[in-house]
């Protein structure tokens, strides 16, 4: 077994392939890629946050969907709403028209005013969770552990559930009129255009989920998302998302009998499958745009990058010093993915050397989550930021060791000399001597 995993190791990344020629290279790519995903996913990480929204999508779809019903009102267009519904729980079969009936009916009584307070209070909260936990998976992808401030939150998730219905039905619309008896036989009478056209037709349902899943991987993660990378994710997950779309029906079709063991469970059964299917998808596809923006962690992946005590030193003395140069200079700003790029760390490995510089006061974020320095430069000792990272964060009952007495004369003659190099000098200090 170990040789085995040794030669798939080899032949995963190292140069056998890679040697064969450009489609060599390109097949060991595809293969580190589809490794990297495979493994996520057997992890198990992936397939819990999609099962975790699965149940927040049940209690939060109705509220979803009324709450777009009524965006959709103000601009005479929500009976597309039903329609819409329809197409995404087709691969159900009959049972989606059954489901999307009994949905549009409680929404239905949703918009008749039978909620009370309350009852409206908890509606609002399981729309807005549903985006919240769709951030929060997306932020585990990237590696983000810092969310978006509250004011930030609300104000975006606001704007993705305003503008995202109607953008979604327009865009539908637009691929309806695509089907309209005029633009087609306007196209089918120019002989070249006639195939373009019959496969640009086809696809359009497609690259519309594409499209969908590119805006999500850029909008929803609190990092920055290169829009190439986002785009490949899009694609792979529309590609896979219809593909499983096809499988699924079928499989919904020739398993009635199956089904039938389940009685009035099957209907339930089915949703919730292809509910978590969807989800997974979605994810895969973050994962994918991940390792393409971020191709180092491909062969390691969850694990996080393991640093020295000297590299966690200098790491701390960076953050401290670019956030003291930005503070000076009122045109710059530092926030962590910059800072991460600038030093060349993954921002998950400066996370939490910049939370621990913040619980000891030397470091502050703005509602921009732009950092600060936490107090005057002139009063932040070089030695307090060495002290975070070489002394700060220990656990359990080690504050008081018992070390062997050479060792402990070791210890402390270390630390006289980072003492005596550091000697009294402050963060300002360093920022004046870069200045000249």
């Amino acid at each position: 077994m170990q040789i085995l995993r040794k030669r798939l190791d080899r032949l995963i990344w190292g140069d056998l392939l890679e040697k064969r020629g450009l489609w060599g290279r390109v097949g060991a790519r595809v293969l580190r890629y589809v490794f990297a995903l495979a493994r996520d996913m057997f992890a198990g990480q992936l397939m819990m946050r999609s099962m975790s929204l699965v149940y927040t999508t049940l209690l939060s779809v109705v509220p979803l969907i009324a709450f777009s019903f009524s965006v959709l009102k103000g601009f005479g267009i929500h009976n597309r709403l039903e329609p819409l519904l329809f197409k995404a729980l087709e691969p159900l079969g009959p049972q989606g028209a059954e489901i999307t009936q009994q949905v549009i009916n409680l929404v239905d009584n949703v918009k008749g005013g039978v909620l009370g307070g309350i009852s409206l209070a908890f509606f609002i909260y399981t729309a807005i969770s549903m985006v919240q936990k769709v951030e929060e998976s997306f932020n585990y992808v990237w590696y983000v552990s810092k969310r978006r401030n509250i004011a930030r939150r609300l104000t975006e998730y606001m704007v993705v559930m305003l503008i995202g219905p109607v953008v979604i039905v327009i865009a539908l619309g637009m691929i309806a009129s695509l089907g309209s008896i005029t633009v087609v036989q306007f196209f089918q009478r120019i002989e070249w255009l006639e195939p373009i056209f019959t496969m640009t037709s086809e696809l359009t349902p497609y690259l519309l989920v594409a499209g969908v899943f590119t805006f999500l991987y850029m909008y929803v993660p609190n990092t920055k998302v290169q829009f190439r990378s986002a785009l490949i994710g899009g694609l792979a997950g529309g590609f896979i998302w219809a593909s499983l779309s096809v499988i699924f029906a079928t499989f919904v079709v020739y398993s009635t009998r199956r089904l039938l063991i389940y009685s009035g469970f099957a209907v339930a059964i089915t949703t919730l499958i292809w509910l978590y299917l969807n989800w997974l998808i979605l994810l895969v596809g973050a994962q994918l745009a991940f390792y393409h923006q971020n191709p180092a962690f491909l062969r390691i992946g969850r694990r996080e990058p393991r640093l020295s005590n000297a590299m966690r030193e200098r790491l701390a003395l960076n953050i401290m010093y670019y956030v003291g140069r930005s503070f000076r200079d009122s045109a710059k700003n530092v926030t962590i993915q910059p800072l991460a790029d600038s030093l060349r760390i993954p921002s998950i490995t400066l996370t939490p050397i910049i939370t621990a510089l913040e619980s000891n006061g030397l470091l502050t974020s703005t509602e921009k989550e732009e950092f600060l320095p936490g107090r005057d430069p002139a009063r932040i000792r070089l030695s307090e930021i060495l002290d975070v990272v070489r002394e700060c964060g220990e656990t359990g009952s080690y504050r008081d060791p018992r070390w062997a007495r050479e060792i402990g004369s070791i210890g402390d003659k270390l630390d006289s000399a980072v003492a005596a190099t550091l000697g009294d000098r402050t963060l300002a200090d360093l920022l004046d001597e870069a200045e000249k």
